[in-house]
């Protein structure tokens, strides 16, 4: 086949992939929440929730939580590695991230530790712009998104797993950069996924690579004992 060929193809299954997420309904919480109101305090934020979820309290500040390794990555080493169910598996360097759409949005950081953070300044790239670059296959379901981070002597590293509707929604972004500046190391710089309507642990730091699953696969804190949904305006920390 064509190099012509070939890329036609990708781009008549990228178009399929565009249209199944546009039949998919990406707010549609939790089967487990459906028909329960939001728990929550304050005026409602932009997506109709309480700005505050249930069980939180604001912060100024940006506390630094980690599993004990802060991996220090360069921009030159940097590497973003998508595959899976994909149609068009890639690795991204660091150019190569910055050459996709870029965007900026706004919104609120909740940590299941408590705290909340927000109107925090973005800059990156939308989850469903790299979802579009690869077109994930009609089997795909999930995504499991893996840091540089490793848990001390034990080799394992920093995971955590989505439903791809939830991954592909507009403000899950790969940032690097916060409130104008570069992302800070300690928050997962170069590059951090951001998830604002699920708890912050489901957003990778030093993220660096993206699997798409047709069965989910629970990540590092969810086999531990998180909650494998973790809906911030349900209180949903746990595992039942």
């Amino acid at each position: 086949m064509s190099d012509s060929n070939t890329k036609d193809s990708i781009v008549e299954r990228r178009m399929r992939y565009i249209e199944r997420q546009k039949e998919m309904k990406p707010n549609t919480v939790n089967v487990k929440f459906a028909g329960r109101k939001p728990e929550g305090s304050g005026p409602t934020n932009r997506h109709g929730m309480p700005k505050l979820p249930s069980g939180q309290r604001e912060v100024k500040n940006w506390p630094v939580l980690d599993i004990g390794h802060v991996p220090n990555v360069s921009k030159e080493d940097w590497r973003l590695e998508i595959d899976g169910e994909v149609e068009n598996p890639t690795t991204l360097d660091w150019n190569a991230f910055l050459e996709l759409p870029q965007v900026e949005d706004v919104s609120d950081f909740h940590c299941v530790t408590t705290w909340s953070r927000y109107d925090n300044r973005w800059n990156g790239v939308r989850f469903k712009t790299l979802a579009e670059l690869v077109v994930p296959t009609d089997k795909a379901r999930f995504v499991l998104c893996e840091g540089y981070d490793q848990l001390q002597g034990s080799g394992i590293s920093y995971t955590t797993n989505l439903p791809l509707e939830r991954a592909v929604e507009d403000d899950v972004l790969l940032v690097h950069r916060w409130e104008g500046e570069p992302l800070p190391k300690e928050h997962g710089g170069p590059v951090r996924m951001i998830t604002p309507k699920l708890y912050a642990w489901k957003g990778t730091k030093w993220i660096k690579k993206i699997t798409f699953l047709s069965e989910d696969h629970p990540g590092f804190w969810e086999v531990r004992g998180y909650s494998n949904s973790a809906e911030p305006w349900f209180n949903d920390r746990y595992s039942d």
